[in-house]
This record gives structure tokens, sequence and C-alpha cells, in this order.
């Protein structure tokens, strides 16, 4: 049973080891981690960086440096812009190779901005998701191992039209880290990375196309556990494509996530 996401294995430096549970491999490949696990990893070590700053995260993006093993990692984050306004705070994630040495595989970059109140001109692109009847499938993986039994996905019945965006509404089903408090930023990405899989245009039998990185830019920070993204895929003609996605909690629309992808047909 899987129970957390990282277990917290103590120090080394200025780093902070944790070893990774098999609710982080990806529906990809086993060996390596789905994107979502790290980004929150890295999104709380910054939540704990930028602690008492006054500052709030307005844009997060991930950068995917390499696979990502099912093995001890090792992460640090550091303010990389101060500012007492705007700030930039910046996590990565190390590995092992097989000779000892260590390689970066992930980092987060995120903007902090200093909060005021714009209470009386608040304006959301798009109205609330109300959640409705759940697809039968949830997605092209079924059944596979790992991450996925992490997360409830709950892909919602669209109406057949060409071109409609999917949209699914998923919930973490375990904690991060051990049975330390998530904040709900830190459940968002959780999920997030999974924009790619619900706005999928290609047969995942058939094609690869993985992400290399995930922006996540929001207007509001989240509220709960319960997150809908609409996404949508664009192939190019030359083996590069692009995901998007419209992000909403239970009380409306947050933001906004975009993903660039390696697309190539399996051999």
């Amino acid at each position: 049973m899987i129970e957390c996401l990282f277990h917290r294995r103590g120090g080394d430096g200025e780093f902070e080891v944790f070893e990774s549970t098999d609710g982080t491999r990806s529906n990809w490949d086993p060996q390596i981690q789905h994107g979502s696990p790290p980004l929150a990893l890295l999104t709380k070590a910054i939540e704990e960086r930028s602690a008492g700053t006054g500052l709030r995260i307005g844009r997060l993006t991930l950068d995917i440096l390499g696979a990502i093993p099912v093995a001890p990692v090792r992460v640090r984050a550091w303010v990389d812009r101060p500012g007492a306004r705007i700030s930039m705070i910046a996590a990565e994630m190390l590995a092992d190779r097989p000779d000892g040495s260590r390689r970066p595989v992930a980092r987060v970059t995120a903007w902090l901005l200093a909060p005021s109140d714009t209470s009386d001109v608040v304006t959301d692109r798009y109205p609330p998701l109300v959640e409705g009847k759940a697809a039968s499938v949830a997605h092209a993986w079924e059944g596979a191992p790992g991450y996925l039994e992490t997360v409830s996905w709950r892909r919602q019945v669209a109406p057949d039209r060409l071109g409609e965006s999917a949209v699914v509404w998923l919930s973490p089903l375990v904690p991060l880290v051990d049975s330390e408090p998530t904040t709900a930023l830190q459940r968002l990405a959780m999920v997030v990375d999974s924009a790619n899989g619900i706005g999928a245009a290609l047969d995942p039998q058939q094609f690869l196309f993985m992400n290399t990185d995930t922006a996540v830019h929001l207007h509001r920070l989240p509220r709960g556990s319960d997150f809908a993204l609409r996404a949508r895929g664009s192939i190019g003609p030359d083996g590069i494509g692009v995901t998007t996605a419209e992000i909403f909690d239970r009380d409306g629309f947050i933001g906004t996530c975009a993903q660039t992808l390696l697309v190539q047909r399996r051999v």
C-alpha cells in the first residue's frame, strides 16, 4: 500500500534527503518518476524557504533536467532574486549517478509577489466548473501501477464535439511527505503535471508525448483538495507539441498551465 510520495531521511549539508516511494512511478516508465511528485516536493521546499516573507507564489515552473529515478533524492532551495515586493526562489533535486556522483534532475523556479487588496476589482476569465458524472474509463493508462494509484481521477463525460478540451477532476489520495501537513498549493502540484495526459491529442499506444516542463500561473492560491484541469494538446509537424490547461478548484478558476512536449512514434 502506498502511504505517501516521499519519506524524509534527514539532512546532508545544504540538502534534505528524501526516499522516493512507489507512488512516484511514471505511467510511461516505472523506473522513472511522474512529473507531479518532483514538482510538489520542490514546491514544498520553496514554501518552506519563503515562510515569513509575506510574499505569495504567483508562478511555478518545473524543468525536468533528466530521467528522475525512483530512488533517494536530495533537495535544496535558495533565493535567486531577493526583493521586498518581487522575489524569485529556486529549488533543485539531485539524484546519484552509478559512479556515486550526483546530477541535477529537476528544478523549479517560483516568482513570489507582495499581496495587496484588489478584492474590489477581481476578474475571472471563466465561470466555475461543477463536477458531474465521471466517465467509466478514467484515462488511457488504466491499471498502470505507481503514481496513478495515488490520485483520484474523474474524467468528465463530455459532449461529442470535435476539438472539445478534456476535463478531469483530480484529488491526491496520499500525503506528499510522510504524515507532514500538505498545503493546498502542494496538493495542486501533486496533480497538475497530469495536464499532458488529460489533454492528450495522440494515442499513447502509438506515440510517446512526454513533457519537458510544466509552467503554472496562479492569479489566486488554490483551496481544498479537489482540482479540475481543462486541457488540450496541440501537435506540431516536427515532433514538438504543447499542452495548455485551465485550472479550477471548487470555488472557481485559479490559473493556467502549459507544457512542452517531445513527440515520438513508437517503433
